[in-house]
């Protein structure tokens, strides 16, 4: 069992304007994102099912085409090895989950 504080993890800007906290369990990854606005996440795809909540501002995404303004309080779930991309309208704070874990995105908590 983990108690964790997400002040004392150290963000770290993976794209030009993504700034995430990282958290790892045995299963999943959880990222919590400071986004600034008109930020550009360039269309990709990865091998883990992605679930992005959209906690606060106005995040545009394209799924396989289909392109939607997502607003705080919505969720989108990405299935695996389908090519997505998006741009903060707005700045944006979104909780992203990741299964299974995002090894590429590892950090470790005691990062200052």
């Amino acid at each position: 069992m983990s108690f964790i504080k997400l002040d004392d993890i150290v963000g770290r800007e993976v794209v030009p304007g993504f700034k995430g906290k990282f958290i790892h369990s045995q299963n999943v990854t959880i990222v919590h994102w400071a986004i600034t606005a008109g930020s550009l996440l360039t269309e990709h795809n990865h091998p883990h099912e992605q679930i992005t909540n959209l906690i606060d501002g106005e995040l545009e995404l394209t799924i396989e085409g289909i392109t939607k303004i997502m607003r705080a309080g919505e969720v989108v779930v990405v299935p695996p090895n389908v090519k997505h991309k998006g741009t903060a309208i707005t700045d944006c704070y979104v909780i992203d989950v990741f299964y299974p874990i995002r090894e590429d995105y590892r950090v470790e908590l005691t990062e200052k």
